[in-house]
This record gives structure tokens, C-alpha cells and sequence, in this order.
């Protein structure tokens, strides 16, 4: 923790995060830094586009991006299996991607559009993929927690072999649903995965003002839930930890706790200035700890891929992110009796 100031709390830029990378790194094959890369990449020029678009006035709301935070979201799906649940809060956008939902329906969905995964009405924080196993986007802090707990109590009734890949953020982990959800799911030893996606700052407060327990994943100790700390900028260490936790769920033996220790690039939200943490920091995990490119160096050094490969990469991803973002500024608007369309659940009969 950071030097005490006159109010008797830290002072500002004096609690910056320490990032530790982990010890004994797994290696990936070429194949698998290959598949990272463009599934990282998506999503980091994916939000890099809302972010223009949100500046342009094409997305209304609240817009919360994923960079910097990639590494999470891809490790956890290479580990998973397909059928696996993801279920998360507002900063939403990457964990659809990486579920495998067609980019142009997120994007239209964010421009408010017919073609949007909730026809333009939900917005950024509310998409939906029964089709994917996407169960939202949650814009109540840490309510998707107690959702995420309800599917994984659905596997475990239904004996299906799922397991419920439950995110939330180091600010959610405060909140009382969640250690309500983390006694049910030790109780019953639900089939779920609690990812905390640590990136120190929470809605723009550092978790050394904001928690009296900083180690996240001693968060369930007191219902007997393991956990562990997990370099969440490193793709290799995520995919591991997760794999881990996934068997420990899957067989049988309750819910896990994975801390995964990120950090976002961008503000809490595009409104947000992040006037709490200095310029250097950001500059700092950016060139030192960046997800991708250090699966980037791993490619061109390790593997030996041609760097006009991955330029090429690049390129593809970039066209599907131009054409994403072109299908959802001329996609025509939500006609208005979408305004009386799920509302109620028809009963079958």
C-alpha cells in the first residue's frame, strides 16, 4: 500500500500495481499462439472500432472496453469446453467474441440496430447467445454472480457436464450477492468457475483503498473454495489455471476461485478520464506485460512466423471488425413494436 497521506489514506500514484509474472510459464505450441493471437487481436481492434464509433456519437450509453483484459477471457475458452456457460458484468464485449458470436451482431447491437444480438434493444451491456452459451453482460454490479451460481445449480440438477464460467471484477468481489453464491455453490459443490478479473482499479478506485483482502483469491476460504492468483496477462498461465479449475468443477468437486491479475488501458468506461493512476503506468504495463504482444514475440521469435503472416492476421481481423462496424451503421433501427416484444414469456403449451 501506498504512503499515507494528511486524510490518513494513500496518496494518489502511490499505490501502483506491481505485476509479477508467473514462474514456470507453460509453453504453447505454434498452433495455439497462433489461435490466441487472432482471437486477442479480434477483440482488441474490435473495442478499438466502439471506441471510435462511441466517439462519433454512433454508440449512446455506457461503453465499457475490454483492452488490455484479453488474455482472460481467450485462456478460459481454449480450456473450456463447448456447451461451458459464460456469464459476466458490463465490460462484456470480449467474452462474446471469444464465445464465438458473429462480430456484426455485437457491433449492431452497440449502435442500437435491428441486427443486434437483442435487436437493439439492450445495448452494450445486455447481449444474450443461447446459441453460445452467452448469458450476458450484466450492468448491476455483481448480480450476474448469483445468475452465474443458478446455472451452474441448472448443470448440476440436469447432470449435463457443464460447467458456469462466472466473471466479475475486482469491484463486484465486495459486494454481499456474491459471498451469498459462494456459499450456495460450496453447499451443493455447483460445476462453477468464479473468474475475478482483477484490474486494480475497480470503477476507478485501487483495490489497496478499496478491500481489506487484496489476495482476491482467498476470497472463498471461508466456505472451504479453493483459489488461486493467476498471471492474467499472460494467455499460457490463464489457459493452465483455468484447466485446473475446470476438471476440479467438472468433477464433481465444487466451485473455484481464479483471481486473474489484468488491467485495463482505456477508463472504467469511455467517460471516464482515469485521472487516478498516472499516464507512466499505463505506459509501463502496456510495453512491458501487453498479452499480445508477447504471444506476438513468442510467434516471430520462438515459432518462427514471417512477420508478413501476422501482418496478415491483422488485416483479416481488421476487415472483419471494418465490416462489422459498417453493417451496423446502415442497418435500419429497431422498428417501434419492438417496444412491446419481450416483455412476457409466452407459456408453452
Amino acid at each position: 500500500m501506498g504512503a499515507a497521506s494528511e486524510a490518513g489514506k494513500p496518496a494518489a500514484g502511490t499505490d501502483a500495481p506491481q505485476h509479477r509474472p508467473a514462474p514456470n510459464i507453460p509453453q504453447f505450441t505454434k498452433d495455439e499462439d497462433l489461435h490466441a493471437y487472432r482471437e486477442m487481436l479480434l477483440i482488441r481492434r474490435f473495442e478499438e472500432k466502439a471506441g471510435q464509433l462511441y466517439g462519433m456519437g454512433l454508440i449512446g450509453g455506457f461503453c465499457h472496453l475490454y483492452i488490455g483484459q484479453e488474455a482472460v477471457v481467450v485462456g478460459m475458452q481454449m480450456a473450456g469446453e463447448d456447451g461451458d456457460q459464460n456469464i459476466t458484468g458490463y465490460r462484456d464485449h470480449g467474452h462474446m467474441l471469444a464465445c464465438g458470436m458473429d462480430p456484426k451482431g455485437v457491433m449492431a447491437e452497440l449502435t442500437g440496430r435491428r441486427g443486434g444480438y437483442s435487436r437493439g434493444k439492450g445495448g452494450s451491456m445486455h447481449m444474450f447467445s443461447r446459441e453460445k452459451q452467452f448469458f450476458g453482460g450484466h450492468g448491476i454490479v455483481g448480480a450476474q454472480v448469483a445468475l452465474g451460481t443458478g446455472l451452474a445449480f441448472a448443470d448440476a440438477y440436469l447432470k449435463n457436464g457443464k460447467v458456469s464460467f462466472t466473471y466479475m471484477g475486482d469491484g463486484a468481489a465486495n459486494q454481499g450477492q456474491v459471498y451469498e453464491s459462494f456459499n450456495m455453490a460450496a453447499l451443493w459443490k455447483l460445476p462453477v468457475v468464479y473468474v475475478i478479473e482483477n484490474n486494480r482499479y475497480a470503477m476507478g478506485t485501487s483495490v489497496a483503498r478499496a478491500s481489506a483482502q487484496t489476495d482476491f483469491s482467498k476470497r472463498g476460504l471461508s466456505f472451504g473454495i479453493p483459489g488461486e492468483q493467476v498471471d492474467g496477462m499472460d494467455v499460457r498461465t490463464v489457459r493452465v489455471a483455468a484447466a485446473r479449475a475446470i476438471n476440479h468443477a467438472r468433477s464433481g468437486e465444487g466451485p473455484y476461485i481464479l483471481e486473474m491479475q489484468t488491467y485495463r488501458y482505456r477508463g472504467h468506461s469511455m467517460s471516464d478520464p482515469a485521472k487516478y493512476r498516472s499516464k507512466d503506468e499505463v505506459s509501463k504495463m502496456r510495453d512491458e506485460h501487453d498479452p499480445i504482444e508477447m504471444v506476438r514475440k513468442r510467434l516471430l521469435e520462438a515459432h518462427g512466423v514471417p512477420e508478413a503472416e501476422l501482418k496478415s492476421v491483422d488485416a483479416k481481423v481488421r476487415e472483419i471488425v471494418n465490416e462489422s462496424a459498417d453493417f451496423a451503421t446502415h442497418d435500419p433501427e429497431p422498428d417501434p413494436s419492438e417496444l412491446w416484444t419481450d416483455i412476457l414469456l409466452e407459456a408453452r403449451a
